[in-house]
């Protein structure tokens, strides 16, 4: 395609390497993408795309406010450039773009539902939102069967809802220059401190954090010198972490509000954690594929796409919702048995390499716009 006919359509993003993998491969083996933006500036995402001369359109969008100008924005859009198919991402990009398409008289408009239940659990009302995002939507993009049994809850047809994992670059969190991993050390562990356990999670009530914490502060007991990494370190359950990591002696864990080098940061972890509170919040869990594909070392429970290719004792270990001590015995069992922790790096390699990489995501795609 000569002019861009498929458009990307995300709302509040600034970085995102997820959509930069995809623009990059699609920019080199394929023609016709641009991306709408919208945000309430500039963004890296932005400045990247166009220093890959991808097109890109930003539209200044700071919350309700600016919907109905928004909307009538990216109609002039999909209009002026002819647009044949949008595919939209996150919550006010789906329901902006996906009626701007409709306005414009665009037939194919697909979104990628990014959250499985977190709507229906904790606000309800926006789930009325939801079906109105469906009834605009012509195919929807399920991250996990998970997301798939969400929507079919909300009574989308079977037909229109297609299962397509994240993919994923791989090898970039396995193959790190040990420079870069340096630097972090010495950025976020300067002592030195041995064995590291790592957290990648918001804090957020449905992430498990609270149970992680207390298993920590048993393991200390017999690693006196154990470090706690907690990145992402923000988010509506700020309180109540803080109040029990207060029971933790100083020095003993620090606080990762944002590191852009995610893959060197799994490198400073001997072991990695995330435990989601039960089966179906979690819409995906990329932290789940990012960590073996470092080849760490974890503990999970089985949330989002976990439910789909974990597996107890072969490339993770696996322990109950909510249960600190399980996760206290896992943790210390991983850093007591060495060959356990080898045998589990390089199946969760072997098994990310299987399921989740992006070029297996890209071909689903395409076929999925051709059809």
């Amino acid at each position: 395609m000569a002019s861009p006919q498929l458009f990307y359509i995300i709302s509040g993003i600034n970085k995102s390497l997820a959509f930069e993998w995809i623009a990059q491969a699609w920019k080199k083996d394929r023609a016709g993408l641009a991306f709408i933006l919208l945000n309430h500036g500039p963004s890296e995402l932005e400045t990247v795309l166009q220093s890959w001369n991808i097109p890109v359109f930003r539209i200044q969008y700071s919350g309700k406010k600016d919907v109905i100008r928004a909307i009538f924005r990216v109609v002039r859009i999909l209009l002026r450039h002819k647009a044949r198919l949008v595919h939209c991402h996150l919550f006010d990009a789906s329901l902006i773009g996906l009626l701007a398409a409709k306005l414009a008289g665009v037939k194919k408009r697909m979104y990628t539902r990014h959250y499985a239940t977190f709507h229906q659990v904790y606000f309800p009302r926006a789930v009325w939102y939801d079906k109105l995002i469906h009834a605009l939507a012509t195919d929807i993009v399920a991250i996990s069967e998970n997301v798939k049994q969400a929507l079919l809850r909300e009574g989308v047809s079977a037909r229109r809802i297609h299962v397509i994992h994240h993919g994923f670059r791989l090898e970039e969190f396995r193959q790190v220059p040990e420079h870069r991993v340096n630097s972090l050390r010495r950025k976020y562990n300067p002592e030195g401190k041995a064995p590291v356990i790592g957290v990648i999670s918001r804090y957020f009530e449905l992430k498990g954090i609270q149970f992680v914490i207390p298993a920590f502060g048993k393991l200390l007991n017999i690693f006196p010198d154990a470090h706690l990494v907690l990145a992402n370190a923000s988010g509506n359950y700020a309180a109540e972490i803080h109040k029990l990591l207060s029971h933790l002696p100083k020095g003993t864990y620090s606080e990762i509000p944002f590191e852009e080098d995610i893959a060197a940061l799994y490198q400073l972890f001997d072991v990695f954690v995330h435990v989601p509170i039960n089966n179906h919040l979690e819409a995906f869990g990329q932290t789940y594929v990012e960590a073996l594909a470092a080849g760490i070392p974890s503990v999970f429970t089985l949330s989002g796409v976990a439910t789909e290719f974990v597996e107890h004792g072969q490339n993770a270990l696996v322990v109950p919702f909510r249960d600190e001590e399980a996760i206290f015995l896992a943790t210390k069992r991983l850093l007591e048995e060495k060959d356990l922790r080898e045998h589990l790096s390089r199946q969760g390699l072997e098994d990310v390499n299987q399921h989740f990489k992006l070029e297996g995501m890209l071909d689903k795609l395409e076929k999925l716009y051709k059809s």
